[in-house]
This record gives C-alpha cells, sequence and structure tokens, in this order.
C-alpha cells in the first residue's frame, strides 16, 4: 500500500505541474493577442468544482476541478471541451479567438505543446547540471548481461557483453540501446574473450511485446552485502566476500548462487569464496526454501566501473536539449510499434503511467520521468486528432492555406467526435492496465 501511494503522489505532483504549465502555455499567449480567458482550471469540474476565485476586475476564473483529468484554459469565442453553443451562437466580440488572424490563434493552440517541449528540455537542463551524467560504460560490464529467453532464443547467451549494433557501438545500457539493438541487421557481443555477431530478425519488437520478458539486465557478481542470519555467521561468511562457488559446482555471479543455493536446499554445504583476494572455503546450511541468510549485492552502480559527466550551468543547456530531442525522437519511432497487435495491447493508462515512477522518493528519478511525461504530453497533444491541440491546428492549416474558415457546426461535431475517440482510447488503455492488473 505504501509503494503504491508514493507512487500516486508522484504521478499526481508531476500531471499537475504539466497540466498547470501546458494551460499555461495557452492562458499567456491568449492574454498577449488580448484574448479574454474565462477560465483557467486544473482538472475537470463538470457540475461543481473543488474551489475557485475570481480576482477584482480580472475577466479569469482560476480554480481546481474534482476530476483529474488534465485541465483546461476556457478561452472566448473558441469551440472546445465546454461545447459552449450560446456563446458561439452570439455575434463575434474583437477579444474572442474566433475574431484574431489564423497566426494569432495559431500561436494560442501551440503555445502549449511548445510550453510543455520547452519544460521537458529545462527539466532535463538542471538535472544534468546538478548530478550530471553517470553511467555504466557497456564495455566495464565485465559479467556481461543476463538476456530474456525472447533473445536468447535467436542466439544471445548469458554473459554476453555488448559491444556494437551494425557498425554503431553500444555505450550504455538504456532506451535508446534496445532500440539500436532491435533496429539492427547483426548485434556484436564478446564471449569467452571473442566477438560473435548475433543476426537480429525484423520483427524484434513485435516479439519482445509479444513474449513480455525484456531485453536484459546485469549480471552481478556474487558479492555478499550483508550477512542476515546466525548460521551464516557461525558459518564464517562476511560482508564483502565473493562467493565463487558452491559444492565444487562453479557459481561467479548471483543468478548461478540463486540456483546452486535452491538446488542443494535443506543441505549443508561447501562454499568456496574470495576474501581480500585470498580463496577460503566454508561450510554453512541452506534452509528449505534455498536461502543461505546472506544478502548479495545488486546495485550496478556500486559494482562496475562508472563514468560521470559534470556540467556546468550554462554547460548543461546544449546536453539537456540533445537529450529531450533524442528522447522525442525515440519516443516517435517508438509509437509505429502501437499500431500493431501487440502493440496495442501494451498500450498502458494511469497504472502504467504510475509505474514509471519508483517505489521510493527518488528526485532525480521523479524529474527525469516528469520530462519523459512531458515530452509525451506535447507530442500526443499535437497529434491531428479533433478535441486536442493538434485537431484545432489542423483546422487552422486548413483555414491559412485556403482561405476560408471551416463553419462553426462543423467544428462542433469535430469537437464532439474528438471526444469520443479520446474518451475510447482513456478506457481502452486504463482497460488493458486492468487486464494486466487482474492477470497476474
Amino acid at each position: 500500500m505504501e509503494t503504491f501511494l508514493i507512487k500516486a503522489v508522484q504521478l499526481i505532483f508531476s500531471l499537475s505541474l504539466l497540466v498547470l504549465i501546458h494551460e499555461f502555455g495557452h492562458f499567456i499567449f491568449a492574454r498577449l493577442f488580448k484574448v479574454r480567458v474565462e477560465k483557467f482550471y486544473l482538472f475537470f469540474d463538470p457540475w461543481f468544482s473543488l474551489f475557485k476565485f475570481k480576482p477584482k476586475s480580472s475577466e479569469t476564473e482560476y480554480g481546481l476541478g474534482w476530476l483529474p483529468l488534465g485541465g483546461y484554459c476556457k478561452i472566448s469565442g473558441m469551440i472546445d471541451e465546454s461545447m459552449d453553443k450560446e456563446q458561439m451562437a452570439q455575434p463575434p466580440q474583437p477579444y474572442e479567438f474566433r475574431s484574431k488572424p489564423a497566426g494569432q490563434r495559431l500561436l494560442i493552440m501551440t503555445a502549449g505543446v511548445i510550453f510543455n517541449f520547452l519544460l521537458a528540455l529545462f527539466i532535463y537542463s538542471m538535472v544534468l547540471f546538478y548530478w550530471g551524467d553517470t553511467y555504466i560504460p557497456l564495455k566495464n560490464v565485465t559479467c556481461g548481461m543476463e538476456y530474456s529467453n525472447t533473445f536468447k532464443n535467436i542466439g544471445f547467451q548469458d554473459g554476453d557483453i555488448l559491444l556494437k549494433a551494425d557498425t554503431a557501438t553500444l555505450e550504455r545500457f538504456d532506451e535508446n540501446c534496445l532500440r539500436q539493438v532491435v533496429n539492427a541487421r547483426t548485434v556484436t557481443v564478446l564471449r569467452d574473450g571473442k566477438n560473435v555477431a548475433i543476426a537480429i530478425p525484423e520483427d524484434m519488437m513485435q516479439r519482445i511485446l509479444r513474449d513480455k520478458e525484456g531485453f536484459a539486465y546485469y549480471r552481478f557478481p556474487a558479492i555478499i552485502a550483508g550477512v542476515q542470519s546466525q548460521a551464516a555467521i557461525e558459518a564464517g561468511l562476511k560482508k564483502d566476500d565473493r562467493i565463487t562457488g558452491i559444492n565444487g559446482v562453479s557459481a561467479p555471479v548471483v543468478s548461478d548462487v540463486t540456483n546452486e543455493l535452491y538446488a542443494n536446499r535443506g543441505t549443508t554445504v561447501r562454499i568456496d569464496i574470495l576474501r581480500n583476494g585470498q580463496p577460503l572455503s566454508v561450510n554453512a546450511p541452506i534452509d528449505s526454501l534455498g536461502f543461505l541468510g546472506i544478502q548479495l549485492l545488486n546495485r550496478p552502480l556500486a559494482i562496475y566501473e562508472t563514468v560521470t559527466v559534470k556540467y556546468n550551468f550554462f554547460g548543461s543547456f546544449p546536453a539537456g536539449i540533445r537529450l529531450g530531442v533524442n528522447t522525442l525522437k525515440g519516443y516517435v519511432n517508438d509509437m509505429k510499434y502501437v499500431f500493431t497487435k501487440e502493440g496495442a495491447k501494451s498500450v498502458g493508462g494511469f497504472g502504467a503511467i504510475g509505474n514509471l515512477f519508483p517505489a521510493s522518493w527518488n528526485w532525480r528519478m521523479f524529474w527525469e520521468r516528469t520530462a519523459f511525461l512531458s515530452i509525451i504530453l506535447a507530442f500526443m497533444n499535437i497529434l491531428p486528432i479533433p478535441a486536442l491541440d493538434g485537431g484545432h491546428v489542423m483546422f487552422l492549416l486548413y483555414e491559412v492555406v485556403t482561405r476560408r474558415k471551416p463553419g462553426d457546426k462543423f467544428l462542433e461535431y469535430a469537437q464532439i467526435t474528438g471526444m469520443i475517440i479520446l474518451f475510447s482510447l482513456l478506457i481502452f488503455a486504463n482497460g488493458n492496465d486492468l487486464l494486466r492488473f487482474f492477470s497476474r
């Protein structure tokens, strides 16, 4: 329950910030062009609001709605989610959106997307400025990786060290690494001191989505991080000991140790270790579940040699912009898989978004996830779907090109159609979350 609450708080905090910034973009450009803004709300307020106020001499009502599905900025003279037909039936007023030139209306409609993207670039820049960029070069992962069955089926083996995707060097283990591997024709790995080329099928991403087993993770040497049971203490096991074998069977990594302990559960075994570089052997009992009473180190940053790149304040902005642009490119590239059978099943709603955040509060991860969601929000909002900013932009571009303005009735029906599409997608995405939850 605590994990759920921590993730929920992060999700609400993050989305609230992104919605406010998005709507503020619309608000500030509307006011810049002297367009009246009637409401500025975080969350939607059908029938009633949780909180609202209207400053003296202000034309705008500010408030907090009760339906946490976004927010809105109600702009006078515009067909939007409020579906204010009475206002649109009146003659146009100089302060209304519909009375302004197409160029100004275009800027008002794109401002939310622009603000979200700029926010992402700013957050990435400040993360790099404050924390720097620390990563493990793949060449330093001396134990290699442990791969999912999906990748083992095409030729990968546990312990392979990733080197190249086609001719491009694989630098670090992240989302971009997976994209490089999936989009490559061949991936070169280091196996037992030799370079081995593995052919990558064209439908590799579909296989990953179908099998739901992922790609790979770090393989760890079996270093004891803590001794937890009295039996293990009495056996002579100590923190920082490195296990190399059990009952004469080589077990140099965590997965090997786990397998051997389970295979010998309920017995006493001989454990070979290295302590300060010296080989030793101790006898220790394993309980009926296969536990030895020790905790093995499983934090890659504490095991493998890292590289840290530091940025000064001004130097962080070009790096943050590159990171943001590359993140957007990667996300746009991944969108093509959504239109496949496997990709559609992987679409998620609020549950999937919430799981992007860590189970314990971590400010760096919070801001990185918020920047990523800001990019997603910008991209999704610019899609040419009626009811989204991109839908309004589409009709405005039509007006600019043809010099003909779509009729209010047409825009009204388009808005209704768009809202039906969006609510259908919302139900589908969150339905996938529920199916995944109950199928565990």
